[in-house]
């Protein structure tokens, strides 16, 4: 009985060698998903599988990326490619036998002679493994749309072969998925509020004039994805949870000063940041908010806002923790005027 068994060592050197050669018209993967059935490349990378993992709550969507918008902090990034559970014995036997419906050029014969060896003729797996069927499924892997077609090398990372594994097995293989990395994949799809600041005076202040800044705890409370997969008996998901916990001010020009001085505004107990202004306020020093020491002139400055989020997860079998903190922020335009006085 076969359990978790990526391909071997002596047939990623064959092939290695294998597709070293100009002529090879084929991928990676002999047991994989490189080319339509009529043997063309659909792209660069080969075809990607499209990812069987559901995604709900506030979600981006699938074009969903870390290149902008809601990011971590620090290098820490979610996989750009992972391996789920994807075919029966009998499922993969014919999505085996499409995608080697091409012309078997001496490159392409032999990666063919290869992987039929590997996948069917018993060297490891026998006719696929039907022999087992409903006690496993095979596993192959899927890449994140948006990072290959940017061409990020993490993308192409995941060269394992397509694999079998055991029902309640877990795969021994880097980025199978399992609750954390369904919650680092939720991670790459949380859509927050946008950080759009409100100021008192609004848009348009004076030298020297201390600018109250604030966020509406109605906007601003936490948010969360719940990723999901339900293949062949592997049933999982996590939920990926972001909480405001702070707002930064960046005025735009070095000629300003920040309440706090540090320009981090911390949330307050009711979820907003900073406090909104009102009459009778404009002696008091803002909590959170800038003065600006010079006119912007004929243009405005850019004052961005950045909020970061603290991140947190779980996930089936009360799997859980902590993900890195997320920012997102964006600009405003800020004119700053002199104030006009009137010599008598």
């Amino acid at each position: 009985m076969n359990k978790v068994r990526p391909a071997a060592t002596l047939l990623s050197l064959a092939l290695a060698c294998v597709l070293a050669t100009p002529t090879a018209a084929f991928g990676k993967d002999p047991g994989g998903s490189q080319y339509d059935v009529e043997g063309n490349n659909e792209k660069d990378g080969g075809r990607t599988l499209e990812s069987r993992i559901v995604f709900s709550g506030s979600t981006k969507g699938a074009e969903a990326t870390t290149s902008g918008g809601f990011k971590p902090v620090g290098d820490w990034t979610p996989p750009a490619c992972w391996y789920e559970p994807r075919w029966t014995p009998a499922e993969y036997a014919e999505e085996f036998k499409k995608e080697w419906n091409i012309a078997h050029s001496s490159g392409v014969g032999e990666a063919y002679t290869l992987a039929k060896d590997y996948y069917v003729n018993g060297h490891p797996y026998k006719d696929f493994n039907k022999s087992e069927t409903g006690k496993g499924i095979w596993w192959n892997a899927v890449r994140d749309e948006a990072r290959e077609e940017s061409g990020d090398p993490a993308a192409f990372a995941c060269d394992t072969k397509t694999f079998w594994v055991e029902n309640g097995e877990t795969p021994d293989v880097e980025n199978a998925v399992t609750p954390e990395i369904l919650a680092q994949l939720a991670y790459n799809r949380v859509n927050v509020p946008d950080t759009r600041v409100t100021l008192a005076p609004q848009n348009t202040t004076k030298v020297n004039l201390p600018t109250w800044a604030w966020l509406d705890e109605t906007e601003f409370q936490e948010v969360s994805v719940t990723a999901s997969l339900n293949v062949g008996g592997v049933n999982i998901q996590a939920t990926t949870t972001a909480k405001p916990v702070s707002l930064k001010l960046e005025p735009g020009t070095g000629d300003a000063e920040t309440y706090p001085a540090s320009g981090e505004c911390t949330i307050n107990k009711d979820g907003s940041i900073g406090e909104p202004y009102a009459k009778g306020k404009a002696a008091r020093t803002p909590p959170c908010g800038i003065k600006y020491l010079r006119s912007s002139g004929d243009g405005a400055f850019k004052l961005r806002a950045t909020v970061t989020w603290e991140v947190t997860w779980t996930g089936t079998g009360g799997a859980g923790g902590d993900l890195p903190d997320g920012t997102f922020g964006s600009e405003q335009d800020v004119t700053v005027q002199e104030i006009q006085s009137i010599n008598r």
